[in-house]
């Protein structure tokens, strides 16, 4: 593992930056939290530039990860990476946004409660706990924090832990969102620091074509095109992504939603930009690098002096802690709320689209010595502080079994993706939606199908060598569709649309 030089100062910027973190998460804290509306969605009142903020800095935590394509591939860093995910986000934006906000429920397994059954959101519940894996930002996280201070690579996940889990334990998703404000400025400021060195100490466009290899400088960066299209598909990733989804049930009104992730995708692109520039400098300098995921850290210990460099490690950190935050915290809640809270508690099986008061169907009793809160809400706490430490202990031990954070993100999306993206779409457009065991078996097959694929893969040894040569993905979502197609050619669905 290559080791980073911090003079003094640097060090004195990063604990700085940690300090922040857990002060501004504890503050956040701090405001009286007595409902789940509050605990889950900070009381639905994000505004434009909160909203805009926290969904920028929480959709662009795998920084190692895009060095490391970068280093590899050059640009079709940004075609893989950037491109189908603004277009998807668009489509978000335009087609879904209001309606899920409108909605007024509280996660992707309430809504398929709502339009389907119990079972359907019970299904979808464990396919969105496993996509909200905090491992690859876990992994990240740990393997910085290890070349940083020397530390273990067991010692740095538990350290990533103190720093990350109490603050939401005890402020939910409001402390969530006001570490990602400041966590937006640090990331943009790292950046934006280390670009005019780059070009100060090796030039310019002309540095990069000279010491480039050639395919680094094309779209396709030498991989096939079957290989580019998967990864569009996996940007489909968007359209079910919890944290898209919560952040829109957690704006002030529809319209915000819609602007926020519009706007958003501006801040995406230069953002991309900056990162794929620095990519491809670390690339060009350092051509011998053995471990492409550290291409940034390299290039930082080349260039940079101090001060400088601390400002840049604290841009990536606070890149990655801004994601790891937000799927800790959501994956605890699918855990402790949509799974343990749905066997338990009537209101949540049946789909409850409010999440109101239950203070007038239990004993007065109870409601006293609850301190005057919703035991319902103390139930979703609870459950919810709980998942958050089992979530993490599990995407730990997942991070160390595939320590690549694109092996990580292709895995986990190419598998999940399949099982939810149909059903839950369809969910939102009455005339898409199809009969309650179709979406079921939808959703089950066409996970089933590409983790099947994908096993059969690694089975066979050959790296990359599906059967047919077809990647996992595409048989899931033919699978998937196919039911859906099924589905739509039987008795017309009733329900009322959300």
């Amino acid at each position: 593992m290559p080791m980073i030089h911090l003079s003094l100062i640097d060090i004195l910027i990063i604990l700085l930056y940690f300090g922040s973190v857990i002060y501004v998460g504890f503050r956040s804290a701090q405001k009286t939290v007595t409902a789940e509306v509050d605990y889950l969605l900070a009381g639905r009142s994000l505004t434009l530039p909160v909203f805009v903020m926290t969904l920028v800095s929480t959709w662009y935590g795998g920084i190692l990860g895009v060095g490391e394509f970068s280093f590899r591939y050059g640009i079709s860093n940004w075609v893989v990476q950037g491109l189908p995910y603004y277009i998807f986000a668009a489509v978000f934006a335009f087609f879904l946004a209001k309606k899920i906000r409108a909605t007024n429920l509280y996660s992707i397994p309430d809504k398929l409660a709502l339009a389907y059954d119990n079972k359907t959101a019970l299904l979808g519940s464990v396919l969105t706990f496993i996509l909200m894996t905090p491992a690859p930002y876990i992994l990240m996280l740990s393997v910085f924090l290890q070349m940083l201070f020397g530390w273990s690579l067991v010692v740095s996940v538990v350290i990533t832990a103190i720093v990350t889990l109490p603050y939401l334990c005890f402020g939910g998703f409001r402390s969530d969102v006001q570490t990602d404000v400041l966590e937006f400025i640090l990331m943009f400021l790292g950046f934006a620091v280390i670009i005019p060195f780059c070009i100060s100490s090796y030039g310019g466009f002309e540095f990069l074509q000279s010491n480039l290899p050639p395919l680094h400088l094309t779209w396709h960066g030498g991989n096939s095109t079957q290989y580019i299209i998967v990864w569009f598909f996996i940007a489909l990733w968007t359209l079910v992504d919890p944290a898209f989804h919560q952040r829109c049930y957690a704006a002030k009104d529809g319209s915000t939603a819609q602007k926020g992730i519009l706007i958003s995708i501006i801040f995406w692109f230069i953002f991309d930009c900056m990162t794929a520039t620095a990519g491809l400098y670390a690339r060009a300098a350092l051509p011998n690098l053995q471990q492409p995921m550290m291409a940034y850290p390299m290039l930082a210990e080349t260039i940079l002096p101090p001060i400088a460099k601390g400002m840049f490690y604290v841009g990536m950190l606070a890149t990655i802690m801004s994601t790891l935050n937000t799927l800790a915290f959501v994956s605890a809640q699918t855990l402790g709320r949509d799974i343990i809270c749905r066997f338990q508690m009537a209101d949540y099986r049946l789909g409850s689209k409010t999440g109101q008061n239950l203070k007038s169907k239990i004993p007065a009793r109870r409601f006293a010595l609850a301190g005057g809160r919703n035991p319902k809400f103390l139930n979703v706490a609870r459950f919810t502080q709980i998942g958050l430490i089992i979530s993490f202990a599990l995407s730990a031990i997942l991070a160390l079994t595939i320590p690549s954070v694109i092996k990580l993100w292709y895995t986990i999306g190419t598998v999940v993706i399949p099982g939810l993206l149909v059903p839950l779409m369809a969910s939102y457009f009455e005339r898409f939606k199809i009969p309650t065991r179709y979406a079921f078996l939808s959703m089950l097959l066409g996970w089933l199908t590409s983790l099947g694929w994908l096993i059969a893969g690694y089975v066979s040894g050959a790296s990359g060598s599906y059967p047919l040569g077809i990647e996992p993905m595409y048989p899931g979502l033919f699978v998937s569709l196919l039911i859906w197609g099924i589905g739509r050619f039987q008795a017309p669905v009733h329900r009322t649309s959300s």
